[in-house]
């Protein structure tokens, strides 16, 4: 169907992962490969995925490849949060019983997560923590205000925060108002996904370091080929989010969106007691171009911003954007260099909706987590392998949206760059 590429070889490490003992990869493929079922992408999705097929289908021959390794690739390079509600981009006060169905199904899927990285026995930094939703601005005002109304419609426990009390919790001027909500975990991500793998079942096959290059369909089912090999399978799971573009699923639906994130040193003991009164945080912007902050239990601050359309920028740009953003919020922090810095590309589509389904016969595709790929993508990739199989499942496109298209090239750069462009001046105040 398609040569892929750009499958991910991201020039910089992913900072979580960098910060772990180092693990051994499982070996990548090298000879031809005859299977049940293939799963290409082992992340919060693709792992789910395995392991329901397996419950469901215990005698099935499963493997499970991936391009990169796991805790470097894309599940450990996102920000920790793992969410037990609605996105603030999908809360809508004016549809609340769809919104409380869509909570019950990620609080669900939030309680065997936990459940499974207790099982692991690995240590995983999570932490039921909350989430903090900070506003700089009016526009960062507004979506506060919708995000209150949702989580008041949802009785959903949540604190409103001034200017001097947000300040006085996190450390931090920057904000004129904030709002918290406890449901949400704070987790060191690549610890989190190497935990979740190290449960999947012995008759799974795990490949790392095994990219996708191409697809072709046959009479038996999906052909595909790596660098080294082909793999037959009867059926085909694409798990690997944006990257499925590459492979000539969801197209004319997704885009790759480049974000960064940078960690500090660990601060010194006078730094963290300037800092606020919690030890471990986690704030999520009001403004989809805004900043992501953590503060890590073990005393240093994370930052994600900035973006870049559909490959990694420079190294020094990002450095230098992402220092200047967290001075901004921390003008007291002494001089320092972020000893870790990274990037990831997350799958967004045009209206925040799901590339997700059985898109031809025997191929499963979930696809485009607009950010929201740690809870939501487990939950996703679940329900995919029970509709594989016949079974009974809540109407993903109606809970969470289905893709809607976007033009072609180069109409959809030119799009990006004038909306971004917008965007950008209006949430000015909240980069």
């Amino acid at each position: 169907m398609s040569n892929r590429k750009n499958f991910p070889n991201y020039k910089l490490k992913s900072g979580w992962n960098a910060l772990l003992p180092a693990r051994e990869a499982s070996p990548a493929l090298g000879k031809e490969l005859s299977v049940d079922v293939l799963i290409i992408g082992a992340g919060w999705t693709g792992i789910s995925a395995a392991k329901r097929w397996h419950s469901l289908s215990p005698e099935a021959g499963i493997a499970l490849i991936d391009a990169s390794e796991i805790g470097e690739g894309n599940p450990g390079r996102n920000s920790g949060f793992l969410l037990e509600i609605a996105l603030a981009e999908d809360a809508n006060p004016d549809q609340i019983e769809k919104m409380n169905h869509c909570n019950r199904l990620t609080a669900s899927t939030m309680a065997e997560i936990l459940a499974e990285i207790d099982a692991s026995g690995h240590e995983v930094d999570i932490t039921k923590a909350g989430t903090y939703r900070a506003a700089a601005s009016d526009v960062g005002l507004k979506s506060l205000q919708n995000y209150r109304a949702f989580l008041e419609s949802a009785g959903l426990e949540h604190e409103s925060l001034d200017a001097t009390a947000l300040k006085l919790r996190i450390g931090s001027h920057f904000y004129q108002e904030g709002l918290y909500s406890p449901d949400c975990y704070l987790a060191q991500p690549a610890a989190a996904i190497r935990a979740l793998a190290s449960l999947l079942p012995e008759s799974v096959q795990l490949f790392e370091n095994t990219a996708a290059l191409k697809l072709t369909q046959q009479s038996s089912g999906w052909q595909v080929q790596t660098p080294k090999a082909l793999i037959n399978a009867r059926k085909l799971v694409l798990a690997n989010n944006v990257f499925s573009k590459e492979l000539g699923i969801g197209r004319s639906r997704l885009v790759a969106m480049h974000t960064y994130a940078g960690l500090t040193p660990v601060l010194e003991r006078s730094v963290l007691d300037d800092l606020g009164s919690d030890e471990s945080w986690g704030l999520l912007p009001t403004h989809r171009l805004g900043s992501t902050l953590r503060r890590t239990r073990d005393g240093r601050l994370m930052v994600r911003s900035m973006h870049s359309y559909e490959k990694e920028a420079p190294r020094e740009k990002i450095i230098g954007g992402l220092q200047r953003r967290l001075e901004k919020r921390f003008p007291q922090l002494p001089n320092f260099e972020l000893e870790h810095c990274w990037g990831g590309a997350v799958g967004f589509t045009f209206n925040g909706g799901a590339v997700w389904g059985e898109f031809k016969p025997g191929l499963y595709v979930s696809a485009g987590c607009n950010g929201g790929g740690t809870v939501k993508g487990t939950l996703l990739g679940k329900l995919l392998v029970e509709a594989a199989h016949g079974m009974k499942v809540p109407d993903v496109p109606k809970l969470f949206g289905r893709a809607s298209w976007m033009p072609p090239e180069p109409f959809r750069k030119a799009g990006y760059k004038l909306a971004a462009s917008v965007e950008s001046h209006r949430g000015r105040h909240e980069l």
